[in-house]
């Protein structure tokens, strides 16, 4: 019995549905039942717990074999940070109370840095406190996700502009978050192997032009990437619903992207997905 924890999501959803379709025994942790009533009606077993009630998530992880695990942040969070370093902690003590032997967490590019880093200094500490009570952990460091440009269609669709923080020229890694979730359920049935690193990629890298073509030609019209200043990160993000603290994180996080400083641990040995932006854009739409 594999569990999927944030089977709701994009990649959760892409974990729980590789599973099925290999014919393996998937069950679910939703905050409520309603919301995996899709997923029941496709033979997934439901547990209804929360990262809050630890004692509730890990009898919803008794007797597997495998866990998929994604900490959902709440942007909204005034202390973000440290809410998301509690939750990271709910987390481990449910792993270990639980016994389950094998743990694949979905982390990020770059939580191998120790700082400068934004919110993946949360990814980093899950890494560390997972580390220290799961017997197998598989750590999965994607990189920036497609399915992230979902908010700025609109906006291409009605002024011809894509918005993006990125520089137009620069090739970055980006990643759909079905290639995710298609490599963590492959994880989850090779079975632990002690504590792994693996950082994934699409199958090539782009840039934000290259995806306003792309976005261009779906819609059958004419898209240019708008270059927005690092300086617009705080006051759009917490137009979002974002707190201060959460959106001057990510301002952090997109300085030390533009200026290289994050990026993989061991690039030689990147696992790339099958997914191009094209066909991730063309879902998206």
């Amino acid at each position: 019995m594999f569990v999927v924890v944030g089977a709701t999501g994009n990649t959760g959803s892409a974990v729980v549905e590789t599973l099925l379709n290999r014919k393996q025994p998937v069950r679910i942790v939703v905050r409520s039942a309603e919301k995996a009533a899709s997923w029941k009606a496709k033979g997934a077993e439901v547990a209804v717990a929360s990262l809050e009630d630890v004692p509730s998530m890990a009898k919803a992880l008794e007797g597997a074999s495998g866990l998929y695990l994604l900490v959902p942040p709440n942007y909204g969070a005034t202390a973000w940070l440290s809410e998301q370093r509690q939750r990271m902690d709910q987390a481990a003590e449910a792993v270990k109370a639980s016994g389950v032997p094998y743990v694949v967490f979905l982390s990020s590019i770059g939580a191998h840095i120790a700082k400068g880093t934004g919110p993946i200094q949360a990814a980093r500490y899950g890494e560390q406190v997972l580390g220290a009570v799961a017997k197998h952990l598989t750590v999965l460091r994607p990189c920036y996700f497609m399915d992230n440009w979902a908010p700025g269609i609109g906006m291409a669709k009605g002024q011809g502009v894509l918005p993006t923080f990125i520089a137009p020229t620069a090739k970055v890694p980006m990643i759909s978050t079905k290639d995710i979730g298609r490599v963590g359920a492959e994880q989850l049935m090779a079975g632990g192997k002690g504590r792994q690193v693996i950082e994934l990629a699409g199958p090539e890298e782009y840039s934000p032009n290259d995806v306003a073509v792309a976005l261009g030609q779906i819609l059958g019209t004419s898209i240019s990437a708008q270059h927005a200043p690092l300086s617009a990160v705080v006051p759009t993000f917490t137009s979002f619903g974002f707190s201060d603290e959460a959106a001057k994180l990510f301002e952090e996080m997109y300085t030390s992207f533009s200026t290289g400083a994050i990026g993989y641990e061991q690039p030689a040995s990147l696992v790339r997905g099958t997914v191009s932006i094209a066909a991730s854009l063309r879902n998206m739409v």
